[in-house]
């Protein structure tokens, strides 16, 4: 969900976007920005004149300017805010709004060829602010200019300064907040990086002690909540990183489902809101619907590209058994995309489509052999297509088409599929232990929870102590969030605890990273 970006580098690895994650977070980068949302919040008074503008306000040009970059519609917002940026250059709306542009483009494209470009002009601003009056607007655009450099660094991998100036922009934030307590979106960028820092497993506390830096991640969902319950322009964005927390950390998606569809609902040509619809669906396994809003998302030319959005249809495509457009999805995805990320995962996939739609052989390695093509594996999607190639055995068809099945919540369609699995002693060990926790995820998405529970524990039994592979703490993840559930919390704290104490896994950094927070909320 990695929305929450990579604080410092290694929160690529524990926070799946979002949001952070590259190409998520390109999904939600514009509600990390700090400006304005296009959604009228409630009991919002009617927008000033330029003359009348409270202070902490977006200009009303600046506030125009935002609603076409939170469409996804960053040319137009270019000319929109250009007569503001040449008569007033150093006042800080139209300096974040323009910043915010930039951003949202390198993120959206992630071309390495426009990043020198951008730092400059992200320097030069910041440099613009240091000549403005002193005001809770002009110190929080300074801050959040800060955070997008800091950021835009560590994606491109310049780590050191990366980490000063998102060091820098934390600590800048928390000043805003204390000078301006009732200056609320100050809170939501605040919010957010204590949720982002507060959340890391303890393996990572050196690094956070190393940077001289603390903070709480249920500190940080207060301030979050306090940013989303009031009306201000930032007020929206507040909603969705607090609803999209909730989703992914603490299994309560219902929130942000709503909140997508109805802020789809009110602005159908909002590329942004689209994305956040087809992700939610995703990630809850609703590839019905997640489908239906990619087929209906606004196109046309004024919209910047989002290449990860094939990536995203290619998964569901899959997920569904259609393998042809899975494929062409994925390969429209690889000519698009200028990024590094997902490139292993896109082959991986690609090699999916092809070996379960019977393609012919040499297409089937001509893909599996594309996932070892040089590459980074800070995600773990790439992580795990990488070692996969590496691991060099081979996938069991039937297990495998289960699993994709229950990615897109098809589980009777998965328990059909499993019917055919019939384990002799020659089955490979991986094998044995994934054929019970494919079950318990259908039974799950079903709703057959006392089935579901059954087969978490059978998964575990298989697996023993140390099996190398996510399916046991997985199991034991998602017995901890029934537990809790049912209010069982002596229960709940076995299992998220067990689930930290698996060896190295694919998903290990994911699974402790819950399981941590899940901890922490039972106390």
């Amino acid at each position: 969900m990695a929305f929450l970006a990579n604080v410092f580098h290694c929160l690529a690895k524990v926070h799946r976007s979002a949001a952070g994650r590259a190409g998520r977070v390109a999904g939600c980068v514009l509600l990390l920005s700090g400006a304005t949302d296009a959604v009228p919040a409630a009991g919002r008074p009617a927008q000033p004149t330029e003359a009348t503008v409270a202070p902490g306000e977006l200009t009303p040009s600046s506030r125009r300017a935002y609603a076409e970059v939170l469409k996804l519609r960053l040319g137009p917002a270019r000319e929109l805010l250009r007569p503001e940026l040449a008569s007033t250059p150093t006042a800080p709306a139209p300096l974040l709004v323009a910043n915010c542009i930039d951003f949202a483009d390198l993120l959206l494209s992630q071309d390495a060829a426009r990043y020198d470009a951008l730092e400059s002009a992200q320097e030069a601003r910041l440099t613009a602010l240091d000549k403005a009056p002193a005001s809770a607007l002009r110190d929080y655009a300074r801050a959040e200019i800060t955070l997008h450099l800091g950021l835009c660094q560590l994606l491109f991998k310049h780590l050191v300064m990366g980490g000063y100036h998102l060091r820098s922009g934390y600590r800048q934030m928390q000043d805003v907040v204390k000078h301006y307590p009732a200056f609320l979106p100050a809170r939501k960028t605040l919010g957010i990086c204590q949720f982002a820092i507060g959340s890391l497993p303890e393996g990572y506390h050196w690094l956070l002690s190393l940077l001289g830096l603390t903070a709480s991640s249920s500190e940080g969902l207060k301030n979050l909540a306090l940013a989303a319950a009031q009306p201000h322009d930032f007020q929206t964005e507040s909603q969705i990183y607090l609803s999209l927390i909730r989703e992914s950390y603490y299994k309560k998606p219902e929130e942000a489902l709503h909140l997508a569809e109805r802020l789809h609902a009110q602005q159908p040509d909002n590329l942004l809101i689209s994305y956040l619809l087809i992700s939610i669906n995703k990630r809850q396994h609703h590839g019905e619907a997640a489908l239906a809003a990619y087929r209906a998302r606004p196109t046309g030319p004024a919209y910047t590209p989002v290449p990860y959005l094939r990536h995203m249809a290619a998964d569901l495509l899959l997920y569904k058994g259609d393998y042809d457009d899975s494929e062409r999805e994925n390969l429209a995805f690889l000519r698009e995309y200028k990024g590094l990320h997902y490139r292993k995962d896109a082959a991986f996939k690609l090699y999916l489509a092809a070996w379960l739609g019977g393609a012919p052989a040499a297409a089937v390695a001509r893909y599996r052999a594309q996932i070892n093509q040089p590459g980074p594996t800070d995600v773990e999607e790439d992580n795990y297509a990488q070692h996969y190639y590496h691991e060099a055995v081979a996938l069991n068809p039937i297990l495998t088409r289960a699993r994709l099945q229950t990615d897109g919540g098809y589980n009777q369609q998965a328990l059909s599929t499993l019917r055919s699995f019939h384990s002799t002693p020659a089955t490979l060990w991986r094998d044995r232990i994934e054929e019970p926790y494919r079950r318990a995820r259908a039974f799950q998405g079903l709703g057959r929870l006392d089935s579901a529970w059954y087969y978490f524990e059978r998964t575990q039994t298989v697996a023993g102590p140390k099996a190398p592979y996510y399916f046991a703490p997985q199991a034991a993840l998602q017995q901890g969030y029934l537990a809790q559930e049912a209010g069982k919390k002596a229960q709940a704290r076995f299992y998220f605890e067990k689930a930290l104490h698996y060896p190295w896994h694919e998903y290990k950094n994911s699974t402790d990273a819950k399981a941590t927070l899940a901890l922490r909320e039972l106390k």
